[in-house]
């Protein structure tokens, strides 16, 4: 049996249950084979005292060190987060935060392989420890670590690097794997590793029924993801602000939710478009069944489990293209637009006058699976510690 350490800055916790949920299903997944042992280094960042102390950090200075979380053995080191430098200095701070923690862990778990689940700061402080224990390093590439850190001159360097000195690397889609080339990486040491999706949670039911138990009427467009610039709810909100009774949802939290709610008010809409806050994963699957339309005008993405969820709820897609979206988008999944007010609306309108074939909707979501995410990662993990 292969031993592996996980390692993942982002990592979901009691406080923020939806926090790279993402990782936490695909460990799950490769936990439950019978060829792989995992362990789990979910490293929390907090900043230099006394600014820890504030009130907005106490639930992750009240984490556990090590707790079993969802069947997985899971260790939370803290780390040093220095604001105001640009993450220079995250990976420094994270491996002198973990030397010790993985000396202890490997006296009772001799690892052999450690996998960084997001290429920045992970990377990096996987490819120092990979060396000090002499093992092999996977990095996955997952989207805004390579977008982002992989292109600010911070870090930039630090990407690079570690994606060149990685034993392997996994990218989310095949777009993300061109990235990573242009970058400098050897694309043939790039593999793509396909996000998976729970079919038993994420299934079509019946939209009507799913959209009175929510109290909402008429047409319902959906929108997930952090509240960020990035991640373009603005863009919606115009859009579906131009759609006289259509609704629009907004599921998730963050920096950006003051500019949003305010943008909602001053476009005196707020009746058909409500910011719901953070919506637990369970719960997900009722709104994308209730939806119409799932929209989602990201600036840039890997490939967004949040458009595998739709699809596999039989909820059409809007989306630009960017990433891997014309590698789920196939014929009567949805619409590519421009990332534009304008686009959104006519994609939106066009699908909510026309809806396409729940059938040809959950066809895109086929190739999509947890089960066959992590017979990939197996056969991938044992060709690198095999190779050395």
């Amino acid at each position: 049996m292969l031993r592996i350490l996980t390692l993942s800055t982002l990592f979901p916790d009691v406080s923020r249950p939806n926090f790279g949920v993402f990782v936490e299903q695909q460990t799950r997944a490769i936990a439950a084979r019978d060829d792989l042992d995992i362990r789990v280094v979910a490293p929390v960042g907090l900043p230099p005292w006394p600014l820890a102390r504030h009130r907005r950090y106490r639930p992750l200075q009240a984490l556990p060190r090590r707790e079993a979380w969802h069947g997985l053995d899971v260790f939370r080191p803290r780390f040093v987060n220095i604001p105001g430098t640009g993450g220079r200095f995250h990976p420094t701070m994270l491996v002198r935060a973990l030397r010790p923690l993985v000396r202890n862990i490997r006296r009772d778990f001799p690892f052999d392989l450690i996998a960084a689940e997001f290429f920045y700061p992970d990377g990096p402080a996987a490819i120092a420890l990979g060396r000090e224990f002499g093992v092999p390093v996977s990095i996955k590439a997952r989207g805004a670590d390579i977008h982002h850190w992989g292109t600010a001159p911070a870090t930039r360097d630090m990407v690079l690097a570690a994606g060149r000195a990685a034993s392997g690397c996994l990218a989310v889609s095949n777009a993300m794997r061109d990235d990573m080339i242009a970058l400098g990486m050897d694309g043939n040491r790039i593999e793509r590793s396909l996000t998976g999706v729970d079919a038993a949670r994420f299934h079509p039911r019946d939209r009507a029924g799913a959209k009175a138990a929510l109290g909402i009427s008429g047409p319902l467009v959906l929108s997930t993801g952090a509240l960020i610039a990035r991640k373009g709810h603005d863009i919606v909100i115009d859009a579906v602000a131009r759609l006289p009774g259509v609704a629009l949802r907004i599921a998730g939290e963050g920096p950006a939710r003051a500019q949003l709610q305010a943008q909602i008010d001053a476009l005196g809409v707020n009746g058909r478009i409500q910011l719901l806050g953070s919506v637990a994963h369970d719960v997900m699957p009722q709104w994308l069944a209730a939806a119409d339309v799932m929209a989602l005008a990201s600036a840039s993405e890997g490939l967004a489990n949040a458009w595998v969820e739709a699809l596999a709820c039989g909820t059409p897609i809007v989306i630009p293209d960017i990433g891997g979206a014309r590698e789920v988008m196939v014929p009567g999944a949805g619409a590519l637009v421009e990332r534009t007010a304008d686009a959104f609306a006519v994609g939106i309108t066009d699908i909510v006058d026309n809806p396409p074939a729940t059938a040809a909707i959950c066809a895109a979501a086929q190739p999509f699976s947890w089960q066959a995410n992590a017979a990939h990662l197996s056969d991938f993990y044992h060709r690198l510690v095999a190779a050395g």
